[in-house]
């Protein structure tokens, strides 16, 4: 799968304090945002892990690299890349919510033959 650049996988979070006060260091932190982030005009860049739903601030002060899957061509996120260390599987969102799908619908299959759900 071959998707361009790194890059062109990001998106970005733009948070506008420019006609409020703004909220403390101590919120952003809390918050899990990067400083500064509670002050006026705030854009970082962001990225959507391709094994989960979580969307990842990239925080410019990360000394370590970001987790990059060879297998799904995309970001994922610290937990994922984890994950994936351990098991070694590559294992997209998007396959995981159709094995998910795929189980439901066996299931009501299963359930209707044995009389336990109605057909229809």
């Amino acid at each position: 799968m071959m998707g361009g650049s790194k890059r062109s996988h990001e998106g970005y979070l733009l948070i506008d304090h420019c006609f409020t006060p703004g909220i403390s260091e101590e919120m952003v932190h809390a918050s899990g945002l990067p400083k500064g982030a509670g002050q006026g005009k705030f854009e970082i860049s962001t990225f959507t892990c391709s094994h989960c739903p979580r969307i990842v601030i990239m925080n410019p002060e990360r000394t370590r690299p970001r987790e990059w899957c060879s297998g799904c061509d995309q970001y994922i996120c610290d937990f994922c890349a984890a994950v994936k260390a351990k098991t070694g599987i590559c294992k997209t969102y998007e396959q995981v919510l159709e094995e998910l799908q795929e189980l439901a619908f066996n299931e009501e299959l299963k359930l209707k033959r044995e009389g336990v759900i109605q057909h229809g």
